[in-house]
Order: structure tokens, then C-alpha cells, then sequence
């Protein structure tokens, strides 16, 4: 091989070269661009997650103090009303002290619902069967809970986002649904939460494109935001159901 040759080889195999580096570098931009913009996005997510949790959170307490209103108008508001009719009327001791007990029993409900601590340190399950049990105290509806399988303790952040989707759906049957009766199911495994609550009220056309009011599409949207999948079915008359498929990550074991 020639001088002519060599020179030829060392200029071919430079230009290969450059254009291998250009290309590497072309690629490590893209790559750092991607990078950058995935980052952003999680950044994003991460901020309206955090928004979302906060605006739950708020949620949550507006339902409480909205709920404890009610209550002292529509009930205990009625004890002391009746107490003093029973007064006036001059009936027994005994049926005035009942009336009396239970007005004070009621109160002391609601000074822990009010309590900011008390809320914070009840479980998810507690706070659920706390709701179910006010309906039926206040007689909206007749209401259960049935819990299978061993309670998983779930991210603070993922119950709380799932409480509030339960409490949008059980005030939208309180308000709107004219239901008697609301079944709440929670079945745990090692894999999943799967929530099923359903009442029997004047229900809607779900498979009717804008028949979800806003309420409902951000159950939907909520459920998402938690990787849970919810799905809503209902029919004219034949009630409502909710139901929520949570999938339980291994930390949590």
C-alpha cells in the first residue's frame, strides 16, 4: 500500500469517524432532551398529585363540618326541640332524661368529628364505618359495611384520595339518588382493593354519553390519579354501583 493509499484509508477512516461522534453526540442530545422532558412531566405529575391529595384533604374536612351543620340542625337541634316539649308537657323524668342523654351522646359524636387530631388518627376502615353509621343514625338510608379478607394498611395519600371518592359517591345518593338502602363492600388480597358500594335509587342512563354529572367524572379522574381504575354502571331505576380496583403495591406488604 502506497503513501497515496494510507492517506486515503486514515482520511476515509476520519470522516467515519467524525460522522460516528456526530451521530453520538446527536444521540446524547436527544437522549438529554427526552431525559429533561420525562423528568419535567414527573415533576408535573408529582405537583397536581400533591394538589390533588391537599385538595381532598380540604374536601374531606368542608364534607365533616358540612355534616356536623346538618346534624346539629336536623338532629340534635330535634332532641333539644323535643326535650322541651317534654317539658312543657310535663312528662315523666325518665323520658326527658332519654331525650336529654341521647342529644349529649350525639354531641359528643360530633365534638370527635370535629376534633382535626381525631380525624387524622382514625383509620380508613373506622372513617368509612363512621359515615355508614351516621346515615343510619340520622335514618337517610339504610346503609352497611362488609370488610373481607385482612386489611391492608394502604398510602396515607392513596386512602385519603380513596375516602373522598367514597364520600363524593355516597353524598351524591344522599342528594340525588332518592335511595333507601346503600351497600358498601371492601374485599382485600394480597394483589388488589376491590371497593363495590351501590344503593338502590332512581339511577341513570350510564351508557348515555354526558349522563356522569361532575361529581361522578371525578371519581373517575380521582381514581386515576391513584393508578385505581373505577368504573360506574347504572340504570334507570335500577340504582347505582361504583366500582373501585385498587392494585396493592408489594411495599405495602
Amino acid at each position: 500500500m502506497d503513501e497515496k493509499q494510507i492517506t486515503e484509508l486514515f482520511l476515509m477512516l476520519s470522516i467515519v469517524a467524525i460522522i460516528i461522534a456526530i451521530v453520538l453526540v446527536t444521540l446524547f442530545i436527544i437522549f438529554q432532551q427526552r431525559k429533561n422532558k420525562l423528568l419535567l412531566k414527573q415533576k408535573e405529575t408529582e405537583k397536581h398529585f400533591e394538589k390533588e391529595i391537599t385538595s381532598s384533604k380540604i374536601e374531606i374536612r368542608e364534607e365533616a363540618f358540612r355534616n356536623i351543620s346538618w346534624e346539629l340542625h336536623d338532629n340534635i337541634g330535634q332532641l333539644i326541640t323535643l326535650a322541651k316539649l317534654q317539658i312543657q308537657n310535663n312528662d315523666t323524668k325518665d323520658s326527658i332524661d332519654q331525650t336529654l342523654t341521647k342529644a349529649l351522646t350525639e354531641l359528643r359524636i360530633l365534638s370527635k368529628l370535629a376534633n382535626p387530631e381525631a380525624l387524622k388518627a382514625i383509620s380508613f376502615t373506622d372513617a368509612l364505618q363512621q359515615e355508614i353509621d351516621r346515615f343510619n343514625r340520622l335514618n337517610y338510608l339504610k346503609s352497611s359495611l362488609k370488610i373481607a379478607g385482612k386489611v391492608i394498611v394502604l398510602d396515607p395519600k392513596v386512602e385519603t384520595v380513596l375516602f373522598r371518592i367514597l364520600q363524593e359517591f355516597l353524598s351524591n345518593t344522599i342528594k340525588h339518588a332518592k335511595a333507601t338502602e346503600l351497600c358498601l363492600n371492601l374485599n382485600y388480597t394480597q394483589e388488589q382493593l376491590q371497593i363495590c358500594v351501590c344503593d338502590n335509587g332512581i339511577g341513570f342512563n350510564s351508557n348515555q354519553t354526558g349522563q356522569l354529572g361532575i361529581g361522578l367524572t371525578n371519581i373517575a379522574k380521582r381514581a386515576q390519579l391513584i393508578g385505581a381504575i373505577a368504573e360506574i354502571t347504572s340504570s334507570i331505576n335500577e340504582g347505582t354501583k361504583l366500582t373501585i380496583t385498587y392494585i396493592i403495591p408489594h411495599g405495602n406488604f
